[in-house]
């Protein structure tokens, strides 16, 4: 019999190895849930869920795990490696594409939190417009970017994905596939596409047979902040959708620490 500390360290540990600790997480419709077999369906809105979680409960732990001075506990910790080491990567293929590409295009962050990815590229001479569907996560992206003198390079408001317009020569989408069941996944990629001119960065936990295991077995800890709905997605899924919005895979990587699990691509319009 395991002891309630070591019944929540497993339900942390396993819902965590997808980088995401979240109630309910798919953007999609509201659904309707039989809550019992002679009650009425209960209609559930899973974004407005999402939104209301990352603007309270949400905001609170992921901007700890997002600073660097933040007080986290060592799954936290290493899931702030994990993702820290994303935007690295991504941060290398643009050096290594050399900054005046950078200065010249636009750049479009959608889903940037509190400014991970954003922020460094506006250092290195982006003009980035960001958003996310949490008020308070934009916010502090833009103090953030404010206290760094950038705010005439980065811009931040709240939307959603499916909201965004305009096009930009780059659009990146950093972890945030986790929220969109597979049914749903093809459509986003497919409306992120539709505004990026050039070239697609999106990252995504990967749907093998052992991450689908770990998160099977943090179901057995219910628990109130527990992940119910946190979605894998196959590569070659992900690889489909690009290529039916008209982008071909150009750059890969893969992270994983403990906690943290990404597979990374970069796409270019064919």
């Amino acid at each position: 019999r395991l002891g309630p500390r070591k019944s929540i360290m497993l339900q942390l540990a396993a819902s965590s190895i997808l980088g995401l600790t979240v109630p309910h997480a798919p953007h999609a419709p509201p659904r309707c849930l039989a809550a019992s077999r002679a009650a009425s369906p209960v209609c559930v809105d899973d974004k407005s869920e999402v939104e209301e979680y990352f603007n309270n409960e949400g905001f609170n732990r992921w901007n700890r795990i997002y600073s660097e001075d933040g007080e986290v506990n060592a799954v936290q910790l290493d899931i702030r490696t994990g993702h820290g080491q994303t935007v690295d990567k991504i941060l290398k293929w643009v050096d290594s594409d050399g900054r005046e590409s950078l200065s010249d295009g636009t750049w479009c962050d959608a889903g940037c939190g509190v400014g991970s990815l954003a922020i460094p590229l506006a250092q290195r001479g982006a003009t980035v417009v960001a958003s996310d569907i949490a008020g308070a996560m934009a916010s502090e992206a833009e103090r953030r970017a404010a206290d760094l003198g950038l705010s005439e390079r980065a811009s931040f408001s709240t939307s959603d994905l499916e909201s965004l317009s305009g096009e930009y020569d780059t659009v990146s989408c950093i972890d945030v596939m986790i929220h969109y069941p597979p049914e749903k996944m093809a459509g986003m990629v497919g409306h992120l596409g539709g505004i990026a001119k050039e070239r697609l960065i999106l990252s995504f936990a990967p749907d093998t047979w052992y991450y689908r295991a770990l998160k099977r077995f943090g179901e057995l800890f219910p628990g109130p902040s527990k992940t119910t709905r946190a979605y894998l997605h196959t590569e070659e899924a992900v690889l489909k959708a690009l290529s039916e919005a008209g982008f071909a895979p150009s750059r890969t990587e893969m992270t994983g620490t403990n906690f943290y699990f990404s597979r990374l691509i970069e796409a270019v319009r064919q």
